[in-house]
């Protein structure tokens, strides 16, 4: 199912420091979305900044855990304006990187010195900052696939209304067909006694009456029992039945639902394959539609 869920988490202007000299809150803005569409199975894909992807497997294991079914892209990443991007590295620091520039230069004097923009970078590798984003992207992750699964939820209401509503057309077909049969077998039983008859009067006494009639009624009970679809309406009957209490039951039944719309489908073929009525066959073409349209939608339930 589709569904969409974003949140943002901003701490404080000025980010407190523990013991560590690391910032006990992170500065700037972190943001998290995540979407899905209609898949047969979960696919997760991951679209997280630099300082978030060392988190990627805690996400995946919190999603896996609340969603079965979809193409889900997740993105992450942290926003922030230059007062919280760029800090000021510590005197202790700078202190390190020029002795760690003098000693590189002393052994390679052609190294070049370093920029401000590489103290920079190097001096926030040095804090770690990205560890410090563990608890409130923890936070924010279990807030924001509990907001997908609601959305997924409503879709899955409307899906449910979708679905009984094209159980209560195939219901209305299955009831069309049944008194078409025994008309057909009586049409096909005249028929053949028609044609018994026009046979007697071109054969010329080369048959028995009884014998003719006979093949003829022989004739009939075949062709009735090859057209009779009693036992494919019951089945489709049947399986109507377990579908529409699964939908109403809920959780986890997309892949039961998936084996039944199959059922559903192997029965309207059959009943297709055994018409011999253009009423039938079109029956049978409806039913086969609206079983199509349930399957496309059954693949995406949980």
């Amino acid at each position: 199912m589709t569904g969409y869920a974003s949140a943002q988490h901003t701490p404080g202007s000025q980010p407190a420091s523990n013991e560590s000299g690391k910032p006990a809150t992170p500065a700037g803005r972190l943001g998290l979305e995540i979407r899905s569409v209609n898949s047969r199975f979960l696919d997760l894909s991951f679209r997280l900044g630099e300082e978030l992807r060392s988190h990627e497997p805690a996400l995946r294991e919190l999603i896996t855990a609340k969603v079965k079914r979809g193409k889900v892209e997740v993105r992450a990443g942290v926003e922030g304006t230059a007062a919280d991007t760029v800090r000021e590295p510590s005197v202790r620091t700078l202190q390190r990187l020029s002795a760690v520039q003098d000693t590189v230069r002393s052994w390679i004097p052609e190294a070049g010195a370093l920029s401000v923009a590489e103290i920079l970078r190097l001096a926030s590798a040095e804090t770690g900052g990205d560890a410090d984003w563990a608890e409130p992207l923890a936070a924010l992750a279990k807030k924001v696939v509990a907001d997908l699964l609601a959305a997924r939820e409503r879709e899955g209401a409307r899906l449910a209304t979708m679905l009984l509503g094209h159980l209560k057309q195939l219901r209305t077909l299955a009831e069309q067909a049944k008194p078409l049969v025994p008309q057909l077998v009586e049409q096909q039983r005249t028929r053949f006694l028609e044609r018994w008859k026009e046979a007697m009067a071109l054969g010329e006494g080369m048959a028995t009456p009884e014998a003719a009639q006979d093949r003829a009624l022989t004739e009939a009970t075949a062709f009735a029992i090859r057209i009779d679809v009693h036992e494919e309406l019951v089945r489709l009957s049947a399986h109507l039945d377990e579908i529409e209490r699964l939908i109403t039951k809920g959780g986890e039944v997309g892949k039961r639902l998936d084996f039944l719309i199959q059922e559903l489908h192997r029965e309207a073929n059959t009943l297709g394959s055994k018409s011999a009525a253009l009423e039938l066959t079109k029956i049978s073409v409806d039913m086969k539609v609206l079983i199509e349209q349930m399957r496309e939608q059954v693949q995406n339930i949980e």
